[in-house]
């Protein structure tokens, strides 16, 4: 079975570290999901971002957030996650979850984002393959 591709929002301003950290497991032989784009905020972002982000996230099935400490209020993720959800309404099917970052600090619930799961490898197998049945 093809893998899933993932989106991934993130804090770029204070979680990229997390980012690395997922593209990494997405490169495990056994990883059920590749990462076929991701965040593109920049020091400046372009004033083309959104549209170019829109064209991302059309590609992808599922847009995976991040969740630090400050994600549910950045700017470019909550921007993602509206693209995402105004593609749906236009026929599209990009599944949305958050991956808690970080387990010895506050990450707040980002509005919109899906469910949350803690992020160990079990749990990201786990939610590709039963993602796979809905």
């Amino acid at each position: 079975m093809a893998k899933a591709k993932v989106f991934i929002g993130f804090d770029y301003d204070n979680d990229r570290s997390l980012k690395d950290l997922l593209v990494g497991q997405a490169k495990n032989e056994d990883s059920p999901f590749e990462i076929s784009d991701w965040s593109l905020k920049e020091a400046a972002p372009e004033k083309d971002w959104k549209e170019k982000a829109e064209e991302k996230i059309k590609r992808v099935d599922i847009l995976c957030v991040i969740a630090g400490e400050k994600t549910h209020k950045a700017s470019g993720v909550l921007k993602e996650i509206e693209i995402a959800n105004n593609l749906n309404g236009e026929g599209y099917d990009i599944k949305k979850f958050q991956l808690i970052g970080y387990s010895d600090k506050d990450c707040p619930h980002v509005e919109g984002a899906g469910r949350r799961i803690a992020w160990t490898w079990d749990n990201l197998k786990d939610y590709f393959k039963n993602k796979r049945r809905e």
